[in-house]
C-alpha cells in the first residue's frame, strides 16, 4: 500500500468511526436499540455475502480459525455496539457514553502488556494518559445528569459492557486471529453479533420499527458507512499495527464526535471542550509513537 494512503487510514478511521454516535442518535428515536441493530446486521450480512460471491474471496481453511473470526465479531459488534446503543437509548448522553468507552486504549495497553507481551513505552503511557484527560475535558460539560446514582447505574452499565467488549476484541483478534479476508471474515463476525442481538430483542424489545426517512438514512449510513467501510479498516489497522496503537485512536472519537454534532446539530464547544481535543489529539500522537529499542 502506497505510504501515504497508508498515513491516511486512521485519521479516516476515526472520522467513519466517530459517525456511529451521529447516526445512532438519528435512529434510536424510531426503533429500540436491539432491533436497530439486528436490522442492521441483517444488511450487512446480504451485502458482505454478495461482494464475497462476486469476488470469490476466500473462506477460512479451518473451523478453528473461523469461531477464532466469529468470537470477535460477538464482541466486537455484539457486545460493543449493543451496549452502545443501549446506554444511549437508556438516556446517558452520546457524549458521555463516547467517555465512557473513551477510556479503551488504557485497558487495552494493560492488556496488551500481559496478554501480547507488548512493550508499552513510557511516552505511550503519557500519551494515554493525556488521552484520557482530554476526552474528559471534552464530555465533562455534559456529565451534569443530577440522577439518583439508581438511574444513572441503568444508564451506564451497558456502556461498561461495550467498554469490556470492544478492548476484549481488539485484544482477542491481535492475538488469535490478525489476518483474515475482510470480505468473508466481515460475514463470520456478523452472523454470531446477530444471532445473539435477535436473541434478546426478541425476549426484551416488541421489535417495532417505525420507517422513519431519518431512520432509513442513519440504517443506510451505518450498514454502508460504518459496518462495511469502518470496520474494515478496524480490521486491516489490527493487522497493521500493535493493539495499543490501534487503540490510542478511539480517544479521538469522542472530539470528533462533537466537531460533527456542532455542525449538523448546532451544538456548541465550550472553551474547555476546544482545550480538551488539544490535549486528546496531543495523547493520541505520544501514544501512537513506536516504542524506543
Amino acid at each position: 500500500m502506497n505510504p501515504r494512503a497508508q498515513a491516511f487510514l486512521p485519521l479516516l478511521f476515526v472520522l467513519l468511526w466517530s459517525t456511529g454516535f451521529i447516526g445512532a442518535k438519528l435512529g434510536l428515536p424510531y426503533a429500540e436499540p436491539l432491533t436497530f441493530l439486528s436490522t442492521r446486521y441483517v444488511l450487512v450480512i446480504a451485502v458482505m455475502l454478495a461482494v464475497v460471491i462476486v469476488s470469490r474471496a476466500p473462506w477460512p481453511r479451518s473451523w478453528g480459525a473461523t469461531a477464532h473470526i466469529a468470537a470477535t465479531g460477538l464482541m466486537v459488534h455484539g457486545l460493543y455496539l449493543g451496549g452502545v446503543f443501549m446506554s444511549i437509548k437508556h438516556g446517558l448522553p452520546a457524549g458521555v457514553t463516547a467517555l465512557v468507552v473513551g477510556m479503551q486504549p488504557l485497558l487495552t495497553a494493560v492488556g496488551a502488556g500481559a496478554l501480547l507481551g507488548e512493550r508499552v513505552s513510557p511516552r505511550q503511557w503519557l500519551g494515554l494518559v493525556l488521552g484520557f484527560v482530554g476526552v474528559a475535558l471534552v464530555v465533562g460539560g455534559r456529565a451534569q445528569l443530577g440522577l439518583p446514582a439508581g438511574d444513572l447505574w441503568h444508564m451506564i452499565w451497558p456502556a461498561l459492557v461495550a467498554l469490556l467488549g470492544i478492548t476484549a476484541g481488539t485484544l482477542y483478534q491481535k492475538r488469535h486471529c490478525p489476518s483474515f479476508d475482510l470480505r468473508t471474515g466481515s460475514v463470520i463476525q456478523f452472523v454470531p453479533a446477530l444471532l445473539l442481538t435477535a436473541l434478546v430483542a426478541a425476549q426484551t424489545e416488541t421489535l417495532h420499527i417505525e420507517w422513519h426517512g431519518r431512520f432509513i438514512f442513519a440504517l443506510l449510513w451505518l450498514v454502508l458507512v460504518l459496518s462495511v467501510g469502518a470496520i474494515s479498516l478496524l480490521n486491516l489497522l489490527i493487522r497493521q499495527g500493535s493493539a495499543t496503537h490501534v487503540a490510542s485512536l478511539f480517544y479521538l472519537t469522542p472530539p470528533v464526535t462533537a466537531i460533527i454534532a456542532w455542525a449538523l446539530f448546532d451544538e456548541t464547544l465550550s472553551p474547555m471542550a476546544i482545550v480538551g481535543m488539544a490535549v486528546a489529539v496531543s495523547g493520541v500522537w505520544l501514544a501512537r509513537q513506536r516504542s524506543a529499542r
